[in-house]
């Protein structure tokens, strides 16, 4: 992703695209099965978290929506985490950009919570 590529939307549209390819390449075997489903559901759940979040009706409700894309994201980066650690990717495969992309992620969700906990705080 270029420097000056900065939507969201897009990046978790990336993101969520490349969870899916990873867990389609996994093989099929009980360990990795388990593995593929809880990061195929963790990881794809961001995208829509955050467009119910861009939909909110309240700072309070945005909030909330961007917690569960969150904590979504760090459930994403474990199972990422342990596949890896277990070796269990793909053959020739590595992982690490998209554990790196995760975290990116997880930043940006952190500081967007933060900043509209602010905002909330401020207007109150």
């Amino acid at each position: 992703m270029s420097e000056q590529d900065y939507d969201l939307e897009d990046r978790l549209l990336d993101y969520g695209a490349r969870i899916i390819t990873l867990t389609k390449a996994l093989p099929s075997d009980f360990a990795e099965h388990h593995i593929a489903q809880q990061l195929l559901r963790s990881g794809t759940a961001p995208l829509s978290h955050h467009g119910e979040a861009q939909a909110a009706e309240s700072p309070a409700d945005f909030i909330h929506k961007m917690s569960l894309a969150l904590k979504e994201l760090r459930e994403s980066w474990r199972w990422l985490r342990l596949l890896d650690h277990a070796k269990l990717t793909p053959e020739g495969r590595s992982i690490t950009p998209l554990i790196d992309e995760t975290d990116q992620l997880i930043r940006i969700f952190v500081a967007s919570i933060a900043t509209a906990r602010r905002n909330r705080d401020k207007d109150k």
